[in-house]
């Protein structure tokens, strides 16, 4: 059952995504609401955001005003990114998947835990702060989109490409939560050091698949995000620094697992790969 500041979460990031696309949907509509309102768009965004903020600001405290701040922050990024996709000049509709995509990312994180695992939920399982690479591979990949816009807009514009990256991140962000569910308390986003009461192997499910399904489809989805953008050198980029990131992490993990189930694991890596091109783990020489 989800927890009270999954909830909270949850409430947040569906007002403020309502509250995004507010002025669109009355300018639709064509109700009677000032023009000035509309003039520019870009104010109003700031206006409605805000008030938003304010009002957290009054409403709660500690723990719940620090949840509901940054699920408000995704909820409005994910209503802005469907106005980009849906109304802008064509090569910034991109942009607009790729912050939808960027936004449900990070808040789904924050609620799975909060529904499978509440007992380790943490400001930092937004993964917003999830190290400084991470924000400096981000930033990149913004600086080279609008780089490459100004001079080549064309190029920008939804293509083949674009939707293959979707349909990628969607698979891969699918992928993740099917292994984050399936794992229930057995997934952690922090490495874990001490085998817990309740730590169990699972093979079942994705893991039949895979040993690391979450962080196949983490891979693949941070790929999908660069073809979206037709991003060609970050898509390079973002492909080798995942990668290396990943065989770092599973090395460190794999030492971990071995630790906590001995021959289990042992017979459970000669049955399944990691799912990571040419990342075998680490394995015992027996």
């Amino acid at each position: 059952m989800l927890c009270y500041d999954g909830k909270l979460s949850l409430f947040c990031f569906t007002v403020a995504s309502l509250i995004a696309i507010l002025p669109e949907v009355l300018l639709r509509l064509e109700f009677d609401v000032p023009q000035a309102y509309f003039n520019n768009i870009w104010i109003t965004h700031l206006f409605q955001y805000g008030f938003l903020n304010f009002f957290l600001l009054l409403a709660f405290r500690g723990f719940s005003y620090k949840v509901a701040v940054r699920a408000v922050f995704l909820g409005y990024a994910f209503g802005c990114g469907i106005l980009l996709s849906a109304i802008a000049v064509p090569s910034w509709q991109t942009f607009g998947i790729y912050i939808t995509m960027l936004a449900i990312f990070h808040y789904s994180e924050f609620l799975s835990i909060a529904w499978i695992n509440p007992s380790t939920l943490s400001i930092d399982s937004f993964i917003l702060n999830h190290s400084i690479a991470y924000g400096m591979a981000a930033c990149s990949s913004w600086v080279e989109f609008t780089v490459e816009r100004q001079y080549f807009p064309g190029m920008k514009e939804l293509s083949f490409v674009s939707y293959f990256g979707l349909i990628l991140c969607i698979c891969g962000e699918v992928l993740r939560k099917l292994a984050m569910f399936t794992a229930k308390h057995n997934f952690n986003h922090i490495v874990q050091s001490e085998k817990m009461d309740n730590h169990e192997l699972v093979t079942y499910g994705v893991y039949k698949l895979c040993r690391h399904p979450s962080y196949v489809g983490w891979f693949y989805w941070s790929i999908g995000t660069q073809l979206i953008l037709q991003n060609p050198f970050c898509l390079l980029a973002y492909a080798a620094a995942s990668w290396r990131f990943f065989h770092d992490r599973i090395l460190i993990e794999e030492i971990t697992l071995l630790n906590f189930f001995g021959q289990d694991y042992v017979e459970y890596q000669k049955r399944v790969g990691t799912g990571l091109p040419f990342i075998p783990g680490y394995k015992l020489n027996l």
